[in-house]
């Protein structure tokens, strides 16, 4: 299982239409093959922080859906950001 996970930063005042412009992709992510689950989200405390958090079978399923990034619009309204991916052998109930 792979596991995406991280955050990125955009002007408080972009967050929201950010977060919207992304709508499409999160619903073609969770309809795509292997992906077990797909978010984007408004930060609770940090006004331009998005969390990003991404649940894959494998490394090919988060491939190929991965053959393109963030469109050009998205990408110029990231200011910062960390995503990382994580490799998990085993998962069990919390």
């Amino acid at each position: 299982m792979i596991i995406v996970s991280g955050w990125i930063t955009v002007d408080p005042d972009a967050r929201e239409t950010y977060l919207k412009s992304c709508a499409g992709v999160v619903e073609q992510a969770r309809a795509f093959a292997g992906c077990l689950d797909f978010a984007l989200g408004a930060d609770l405390v940090d006004a331009g922080r998005i969390n990003v958090y991404e649940r894959w079978e494998s490394e090919e399923a988060l491939a190929a859906f991965r053959s393109s990034g963030p469109e050009e619009g998205q990408t110029a309204m990231i200011r910062s950001a960390e995503v990382l991916r994580y490799r998990i052998s085993g998962a069990g109930p919390a």
